[in-house]
């Protein structure tokens, strides 16, 4: 996975007419030129901004790109915080040890 390249085509997606024009033309050229993985490349192609932000794309970059593809905006913050708890552990406290009250001295 390249985040590197992922951030940089949604950079260029995001400010260059010219690349959103060959991502709508030419998708199998710019996936080579950024050299992006499958599953990254299918997260672009699908405007999955959810699967994006869990690769490590910044939200600020995912925003104007997510808008370009039809999303609405309380859609994207769904999607990010969809993304959020996928990731987030069922139950952080699960591994804490457990403390009885009746055995702490005072």
């Amino acid at each position: 996975m390249s985040l590197y390249g992922v951030q940089k085509l949604l950079y260029h997606l995001n400010n260059d007419a010219a690349t959103r024009e060959r991502f709508a033309q030419e998708r199998e050229a710019l996936h080579a030129e950024y050299a992006l993985t499958d599953e990254e490349w299918r997260a672009f192609t699908e405007a999955d901004v959810g699967r994006l932000y869990t690769m490590g794309a910044h939200p600020l970059l995912l925003a104007p790109f997510a808008g370009r593809s039809g999303l609405k905006w309380p859609d994207y913050l769904a999607a990010l915080q969809r993304a959020r708890d996928a990731q987030a552990p069922k139950n952080p406290r699960q591994d804490w040890p457990q403390i009885n009250a009746d055995e702490i001295p005072c």
